[in-house]
């Protein structure tokens, strides 16, 4: 009789809510160390250069023959591939890898290294934490041709013949397009965050996955059961029989609430006592649309448009801006779209690694600042807002407003380019709504007066938080501190909104706080107009605003605002949710 093996529990970030159960396939991908070799000889270094040419090649033969296999229809897996080709197709990737062999005069495999840690250090310095997960799909794409340098045959596509949960130090994104997703039950990763490629595509296809986990690949063994809990971010190696029928029950129990969720996720937001809430998708690509709409979207509340800027050597231009765009406005089931200008600097445009090293890219010439210094950039990307617009409700949304001169500025930037394209006999929306995120505390000090200035205020928790607190969310040595239940955040929360109902506009949020059912009642309270957040987040949401009073709510809200601690909000909130709403905010923590 086999003797049972010692249970391990390990807390990680859960990413993608559900529970799974199934044996561990282990995945390892982990790069060996990669030695120079100093080639003397001119025609050796010209050698090196064709072999490195002829391995890009097979790398994108690889991609190209995965993309076949791959329907358009199948989330964002499609889109990963076609960016992983784009980057091996960027001339400015290949030729830093070819300028490092022939002027060191070393091999492919260490110049191809040398050009991953120019990338690493870009993509450091970048504030947006999605962006700075986008070094993962650089990283991967190295990997792929040092494996056809070293001449290793590519690696099968990953079959199972039972249900599996996938355990690796980190996934690549060719790694979670390519699993037979009908037979993996759950990620599972040593690293990672709420932005890397495995939360994403997990949370596409609808599986749980944890990561952050540290140390999971030492502590598993291949065909261990095991328990992935994304909602909580814990996983459980070697379970005993009792955990074994106590998870059973409680994914059962979570499967009847999620079928219970989206049976009624279409149903407007609207309180018990008849205040209603508009609720919209954060997305990025538009094949994030059908997910939106199918957990209970009324609208895109937030379009993220920096994925157009990224690993390209030229910024866009204005007809693939006007196409793109225009297809999320004319989609008859999205009511609106609002689209944010881009959220970058010139650090995010990595063909140019000199103008980033000039850059404080967390509070430098990002966002609104780069646009209005690079105003020809700025205006091709309203020229397409301008025109998708035709084609339904849009609005324009500023990121890092900090003062009223800024957007006033934008909007005379705005009547110059309406002005153009109405010269030009153009069609263009002349209504367009123009709005600002609020993510900068000068902007909430200055919210009365910027609301005389636009048309909505969305406010942006993520940045708004780590600001006004004063703490790195992604650093793991402050993250503790990140906190949306502080009761400074509350405060400017309220100061914004209040602010924005004075002068008679929508205030809106679009921040991670948006999707936490735990926050949901303060957010009620607070008279938020607008929620935007990730899909899956939609229907819990939605449930608890359509169980709830507004008089509730504002109820809670003066209760909390009278504690000067976080933990004596968050306790108090607890006590609340956990009496009212139980089933509704499964391991709910207030974190966001």
């Amino acid at each position: 009789m086999q003797k049972q093996k010692h249970t391990i529990v390990l807390k990680g970030i859960g990413v993608s809510p559900g529970i799974a159960t199934g044996k561990a396939r282990l995945i390892d991908h982990r790069p060996a160390t990669i030695a120079r070799r100093d080639l003397s000889d001119p025609a050796l270094v010209e050698q090196e250069i064709r072999r490195f040419i002829q391995s890009l090649e097979e790398a994108r033969r690889e991609l190209d023959e995965i993309r076949s296999k791959l329907d358009d229809t199948e989330g964002i897996g499609p889109l990963i591939i076609d960016v992983h080709s784009m980057i091996l197709g960027d001339t400015g990737f290949s030729q830093k890898t070819i300028d490092i062999i022939r002027d060191q005069g070393v091999n492919a495999e260490w110049a191809l290294e040398s050009t991953l840690t120019r990338y690493r250090d870009i993509f450091k310095k970048m504030e947006d934490a999605y962006l700075k997960e986008r070094i993962r799909d650089v990283e991967a794409v190295v990997q792929r041709v040092h494996r056809h340098l070293s001449g290793v045959a590519p690696e099968p596509e990953t079959d199972v013949d039972e249900a599996i949960i996938i355990v690796a130090h980190d996934l690549s994104p060719a790694d979670t397009v390519q699993l037979k997703v009908k037979k993996v039950f759950a990620f599972a990763t040593d690293v990672g965050g709420r932005t890397s490629h495995t939360a994403i595509v997990a949370r596409s296809i609808g599986i749980p996955a944890v990561v952050g986990l540290q140390n999971i690949t030492g502590e598993v063994d291949k065909d261990d059961v095991i328990i992935v809990d994304g909602t909580s971010g814990m996983v459980i190696i070697n379970p005993n029989q009792e955990t074994l029928r106590r998870y059973e029950e409680k994914k059962r129990y979570y499967f009847v609430m999620e079928e219970d969720f989206l049976k009624n996720a279409h149903l407007p937001a609207v309180t018990r006592d008849n205040h209603s809430v508009g609720v919209g998708a954060n997305i990025e690509f538009i094949e994030e649309i059908p997910a939106a709409v199918y957990y209970g979207a009324n609208g895109v509340g937030l379009f993220r448009t920096e994925f157009f800027y990224v690993n390209r050597e030229q910024p866009p231009t204005e007809e693939e801006h006007y196409a793109h765009y225009r297809v999320v406005v004319e989609d008859e089931r999205i009511k609106w779209a609002t689209i944010r200008t881009f959220d970058l600097g010139g650090d995010k445009f990595v063909s140019d690694p000199h103008l980033a090293d000039e850059m404080n890219p967390a509070m430098g010439l990002r966002a609104i600042r780069y646009c209005l210094r690079e105003r020809d950039i700025f205006e091709v990307q309203l020229r397409g807002i301008l025109r998708a617009g035709v084609f339904g409700n849009t609005g324009i949304m500023i990121p890092m407003i900090s003062g009223v001169e800024e957007i006033r500025e934008v909007k005379n930037i705005m009547e110059k380019v309406k002005g153009d394209l109405r010269s030009e006999g153009v069609p263009f929306n002349e209504n367009i709504k123009l709005g600002i995120m609020i993510e900068v505390p000068s902007a909430v000090m200055m919210a009365d007066a910027l609301a005389q200035e636009v048309d909505f205020f969305s406010i942006g928790t993520n940045d708004l938080i780590q600001y006004a607190l004063a703490i790195d969310r992604v650093n793991e040595h402050v993250g503790y501190l990140y906190k949306p239940c502080h009761p400074a955040v509350l405060r400017l929360i309220k100061h914004v909104v209040d602010a924005g109902h004075r002068a008679g506009i929508k205030v809106a949020m679009c921040g991670e706080m948006a999707g936490d059912p735990f926050c949901t009642i303060l957010l009620l309270g607070l008279e938020i107009d607008g929620l935007s957040m990730t899909p899956l987040a939609i229907p819990r949401v939605k449930r608890i605003i359509r169980e709830a009073k507004l008089s509730e709510a504002k109820k809670l809200l003066r209760q909390v605002m009278k504690f000067d601690r976080t933990d004596e909000v968050e306790a108090h909130v607890r006590e609340y949710m956990n009496r009212r709403f139980a089933d509704y905010c499964i391991g709910g923590s207030g974190a966001a």
